[in-house]
This record gives structure tokens, sequence and C-alpha cells, in this order.
């Protein structure tokens, strides 16, 4: 008998994010841009859904696939949205964040031995729960193709690797913020469509599109499509932890074993409140979305015109910029120097794959005035790295 633990869990760093926000920590008055998470509050009609759902006692357990009036909401607001059509009491799973609909889709499709296609960068999630399923990535580099991933070297990749079970397509992106028009969008579902694969679609910023309407691929291929979202971006409800999980029903049956095995069921009054969210909550999605592109456009003026060299983001909430010369690839000295020289917090691009070193996360989920503080900050920083 072999006290060892899992092998695929030792070989994990955890989250590279979380633990570089730990490591610059200890900066007194540091202007953190590092999380992926709003600075707005829950809006208060969201709040009192909740207290609502509490004071009418619904604190008992959810069906697994969670409360069917918020899958009525969601499969409402999937159709109201993006002209998608899906059976709120069998091709819907609410999900304790988008996290855990992430890894209970891959594990139940995924075999030992099958292959995921991942863009690079991205989110690290993808690359550590396909490992933990005991399957292989393989990187689409994006670095070059404006962080988005082309028809032809989706098709290579595909041609080159028989055994890829499932392709993951985020966007708008995390951590550059890119995304897809409609017709990008078509012409990768059309390559999908000739292939026996699946693809999970996480969109979770879907609603925090900038310029024109977000597509879902699964307007186009939804026999192959999982569409992962949920709450915690669009409505400032991260800590309540609501995401979910739509497709086909079959697919649905599948995901809805490890769900269960991995939670049971979500939190009820959080749930309660997702709803409501769903429902009304388009107007407050708005106002927030106008406030990121703001800031947005107030650090990729002050930024560009400092020496940086970045894409202009049209979704999500994040800048993904080019570190200066002086540190060659080295971003995670260019971030320690930025937090401990100049007080300003942001991820190194190595955090999200190979095809993120050299560059940096900065996520503009903050207040107008630490974008302002910030940004003035970098520039300073900047100016003297200059001179030198």
């Amino acid at each position: 008998m072999s006290r060892e633990t899992n092998r695929f869990v030792k070989q994990l760093k955890g989250s590279p994010i979380r633990n570089f926000d730990a490591a610059i920590s200890d900066v007194k008055d540091l202007i953190r841009f590092t999380m992926g998470e709003p600075d707005f509050d829950t809006p208060d009609f969201i709040k009192a859904a909740a207290t609502e759902a509490l004071n009418q006692n619904q604190t008992h357990y959810a069906p697994s696939a969670g409360v069917l009036e918020t899958r009525r909401e969601i499969a409402k607001f999937m159709e109201r949205k993006y002209d998608l059509h899906y059976n709120a009491e069998t091709d819907i799973i609410l999900t304790v964040g988008a996290t855990e609909a992430i890894t209970a889709t891959m594990f139940a499709l995924m075999n030992p031995g099958d292959k995921v296609i991942i863009q690079s960068p991205a989110f690290p999630q993808y690359e550590y729960v396909t490992h933990l399923a005991g399957g292989h990535s393989v990187k689409i580099d994006t670095s070059e193709t404006g962080f988005l991933i082309t028809p032809e070297d989706l098709t290579a990749a595909l041609d080159a690797n028989p055994e890829t079970k499932m392709i993951v397509l985020t966007y708008p992106n995390n951590p550059t913020g890119a995304t897809y028009t409609k017709e990008e969008v078509e012409a990768l579902a059309a390559v999908i469509r000739k292939y026996d694969v699946f693809v999970l679609s996480d969109e979770i910023y879907s609603e925090l599109t900038y310029d024109g309407g977000h597509t879902s691929i699964a307007e186009f291929i939804p026999e192959q499509s999982i569409v992962i979202n949920g709450t915690s971006k669009s409505y400032a409800m991260t800590g309540w932890r609501v995401g979910f999980v739509a497709a086909k029903a079959d697919l649905i049956r599948e995901i809805l074993k490890y769900h269960q095995s991995l939670v049971t069921c979500g939190s009820t009054p959080a749930q309660m409140a997702a709803g409501v969210a769903f429902r009304d909550g388009d107007e407050v999605t708005a106002t927030m979305k106008a406030a990121y592109r703001k800031r947005r456009d107030i650090l990729l003026e002050g930024l560009t015109a400092a020496g940086l060299k970045m894409n202009n983001p049209d979704g999500a909430f994040y800048l993904f910029p080019r570190i200066p010369e002086q540190y060659g690839d080295d971003d995670w000295n260019f971030c320690i120097d930025l937090a401990r020289k100049a007080g300003v917090g942001v991820i190194p691009g190595s955090a999200f794959g190979e095809s993120g070193v050299g560059y940096f996360r900065m996520s503009y989920a903050a207040s107008d005035e630490n974008v302002i503080e910030g940004c003035r900050r970098i520039v300073a920083f900047l100016e003297e790295l200059n001179k030198k």
C-alpha cells in the first residue's frame, strides 16, 4: 500500500495568477490590477432576491441540475441574447461558478489519452483540468494572429492530432480581451463541423463585448457545442459562485453525473438570485460595460503614448501589453519591479502559457481613481526606465 498522493495533482503548481498576487501582497499602497474581479458590488435588486429566498426558507438542497425557475430564466436569456434554443429541463445545469462547469464538462467527456486543443495564451485552468483528466493539451500559438485562432491553424492542429476530443474556445478572451466577429466564429465552426470533436466554448465575458454583439459558436454547430457562462463577470457576482453549462440533452446527462459527484448541487439562494439577474440585469450590465470601456480607453491612450505595445481589446476587462524591451522576455521580473518600484500589481504573461511570455495582463476591473493613478504610476516608471 502506497501513501503517495495523486501523481497528476502533484505535478500542478497551483494558480500562477493567485501565486503572483500573493508574492506582491506585502507591497504597501499597492494598486492591484491582478484579479479578474469586478470592482462593482452586486446590484441591490439581486441581493434582495437572495434575501427573499432566505426569508422564504429556500435553504434546502436544490435539484442537482439547479433551480428550475433559474434554468428557465437562463434559457430565455440565451434565446434573447444569442438566438440559442435550450430546453430548461434537459439542456442546462447550474454549477458552482464557470470553473466547476469547465471541470465537470471536461471530466465527463474526456477519456485518458484524449487531446484537447487550447489557444495560447489562455486561462490556465483548461490545461490543468486536461492534465488531471489524463489528457494531453495541444497549444495553438495566437500571438501572431491577434490572439485569435485562425481556421487554417485550427485545421492544421486537428489534422496533426487525430486523438483530439475537444477544442476550447474562450471569447472574449482572458487574458487578452480579444474576441471574434460573427464571420470569424462561423469560419471556425465550418472547420469544426468536419471533425468528430466537441467545442467547449467559455463565454463568461460574452456580455462585455464592446464593438458589435457576441456570437456563440453554438449558433452554427449546436450538436458539438458546450457553452459555459455565468453571473460572475456580467453581474458582479464573483463570490456567489453561479455558473452554467448549456448543451444538447445527451451531453448534459453525462456532465450532470460528474457535477453530482463534485458538489451535489449549488447554493439554492444564490441560484434564486441568479435567475433575477438573468431576467432583469441587462441595464446594470450595460452600465458596467460602459465603465469598463471608459477605463480601457484611458489606459490604452496613456500606456500606448508611454511606449507600450498592445492590441486594442474588444471585450472582457483586460489589457495584454508587451513588456518594455529592456526586460527582454522576463515578464516575471518586470512585474515584480512594477509592483515594488511603482506600486502597481499586474500578472506576468507567462502565467497564461508559453505564448504569453514577454507580456503582462492588466485587469481594468478597478475603480476610475485607481485606473487613473495606476496609469500615472506606470507611465512614471517607464519614463525612469527609459532614462537608464
